[in-house]
C-alpha cells in the first residue's frame, strides 16, 4: 500500500515542476499563497492542517485530501485526530463526503505502512 503514497508524490512533484516551470505569475504567486498560508501563526501547523483536511473532504477534493493527510501526519497527528477531523467533515459535508472518506482511510493506512 505504501505505493499509493509514492505514486502520489511523484505525480503531484512532476506536475508541479511542469506548471511551475511554464512561469505563470499568477500559478506562482498561488502556490507560494498556499504554501504560506499553512505556514506557523497565530494557529499552529498542526490545526492549520487539520482545517485544510476537513475543507478538502468536503470539497471532495481527493489529491487535497492526500496532501493534507501526509502532511498531518508528518506533523505527528494520531489516527484518532484524523478521524475526529475526518467524522466533522463528513457531518458537514454530508453522506456524499464518505467515498472520499474511505479513500482518506485508506491513503492514511499507506502513510502508516510506509514508516520506516
Amino acid at each position: 500500500m505504501a505505493d499509493l503514497v509514492k505514486e502520489f508524490n511523484d505525480y503531484r512533484s512532476k506536475m508541479n515542476d511542469k506548471l511551475l516551470a511554464d512561469n505563470n505569475l499568477v500559478i506562482k504567486r498561488i502556490f507560494n499563497l498556499d504554501t504560506n498560508a499553512y505556514a506557523e501563526g497565530a494557529l499552529d501547523v498542526k490545526t492549520k492542517e487539520l482545517l485544510g483536511l476537513v475543507a478538502s473532504a468536503v470539497l471532495r477534493c481527493d489529491d487535497c485530501i492526500k496532501y493534507h493527510l501526509e502532511t498531518s501526519y508528518k506533523e505527528g497527528i494520531t489516527r484518532e485526530e484524523m478521524m475526529e477531523a475526518m467524522g466533522i467533515a463528513t457531518l458537514v459535508g454530508g453522506t456524499i463526503v464518505i467515498p472520499h472518506l474511505r479513500r482518506a482511510y485508506e491513503f492514511w493506512e499507506a502513510l502508516e505502512d510506509s514508516r520506516p
